[in-house]
């Protein structure tokens, strides 16, 4: 099967894209429901991504019994491979009673042990757009076939149970596996010096275009926020992804005459502690960031604990809601964050922030967000 073909230019390079495991976890639900319902074996499918980009899949390793078929597909990293590149990634189709499509892991796909993940405890760690994904795929070959029963589709990566001890999946509390990922379908190449460059060239294009007040946000999370919840108006955006500091540097250096970051807690509370590069590998500290803020606002040695033990700031949060502290520690953060920001631009470059939690929406604000939000609304 030919490799996708499509490339990104990033900096001076252009970086071929892959897909991603939940990309691969619904191609193999439609060949595999295909067969079952069908008989029939096909060699690839199409998917249409999240991205508007459509994947043709080879489906590999077919097999079948009287009520279940299944098959797999080959994870493609494209120039920016995980750990999870090259894994196959399985999925068996099966006749149920119950009407509809049951998503479930088998083997190789962890199992979510503690709260504040994109699935509920006890669940399979296939976060929420994979699931749409698999669900879509799976209903739409049982409407070809006019199959009106139901179908479980259980994924398993036979390699993931040993690929998941080099992710952080074992810290956040997923057991057994890897999680089944993906926000948008693709993944796009992130080689570090040319990422850095296409940051600065979008920054360079927004100022050329006479863009003097730039909104920015480190990817994906940030950008859904800003449009579908704030209005924002994303034409100009700029993306920091973990580069924050850099990015920062840039924009005071091209004379922006301010800046509004929009962000998920996650990424800003690394930020509020002085992170200013918030990839995993430099720099975490979220939960001791979120514990001592909580302590400064009167947190008990139980609750302090719990924070300090939870797996993603969105577990935090929750905490912090149950014992009624929330709004003084997003206040607390947020001044940080103040302080933090203004301290990296210096005093030419106007800057502010909005963090945010998916359950939650806007957590906290620094002082003059507002300001900056009015000249961002559609």
């Amino acid at each position: 099967m030919a490799k996708l073909e499509v490339y990104l230019p990033v900096g001076k390079e252009r970086l071929r894209c892959g897909y991603t495991t939940g990309t691969c976890a619904a191609a193999a639900a439609a060949g595999a429901v295909r067969r079952l319902l069908t008989g029939e074996a096909l060699p690839a499918v199409r998917v249409d991504t999240p991205a508007g980009i459509s994947v043709e899949a080879e489906l590999l390793d077919h097999a079948a019994g009287p009520d279940w078929a299944s098959c797999a597909v080959r994870k493609d990293g494209g120039d920016d491979p995980d750990v999870t590149d090259g894994a196959l990634i399985y999925a068996r189709a099966e006749r149920t009673d119950a009407p509809g499509v049951a998503i479930d892991g088998g083997t190789g796909v962890g199992r979510v042990t503690r709260p504040g993940l994109d699935q509920p405890v006890g669940q399979a760690a296939i976060n929420s757009t994979p699931r749409r994904m698999i669900r879509e795929q799976a209903e739409r070959v049982m409407a070809e076939a006019g199959y009106t029963g139901g179908v479980l589709v259980t994924v398993s990566v036979p390699e993931g149970e040993k690929l998941a001890g080099h992710t952080f999946n074992p810290r956040l509390g997923i057991e057994g596996g890897i999680s089944i990922l993906g926000t948008s379908g693709i993944v796009r190449p992130m080689s570090e010096a040319a990422l850095i460059d296409s940051l600065y060239l979008e920054q360079d294009m927004a100022r050329a275009a006479g863009v003097t007040d730039l909104l920015m946000t480190p990817g994906n999370y940030g950008d859904s926020f800003a449009e579908g919840t704030l209005g924002l108006d994303l034409t100009h955006r700029c993306t920091c992804s973990n580069y924050l500091g850099m990015a920062i540097d840039h924009a005071a250096g091209l004379g922006f005459s301010s800046l509004l970051l929009v962000g998920h807690l996650g990424k800003l509370i690394k930020a509020a502690a002085g992170s200013m590069n918030t990839h995993s590998r430099v720099a975490d500290g979220r939960r001791e960031t979120l514990t001592a803020h909580a302590a400064l606002a009167g947190g008990s040695p139980e609750l302090l604990r719990a924070l300090f033990d939870s797996p993603t700031t969105d577990a935090g949060v929750e905490l912090l809601k149950k014992a009624g502290l929330l709004e003084p520690v997003m206040a607390s953060i947020g001044a940080a964050l103040e302080d933090q920001l203004r301290h990296r631009a210096g005093p030419e470059l106007e800057i502010e922030a909005v963090f945010f939690s998916n359950q939650y929406g806007i957590l906290g604000k620094t002082s003059g967000a507002d300001r900056l939000l009015a000249l961002h609304r559609v």
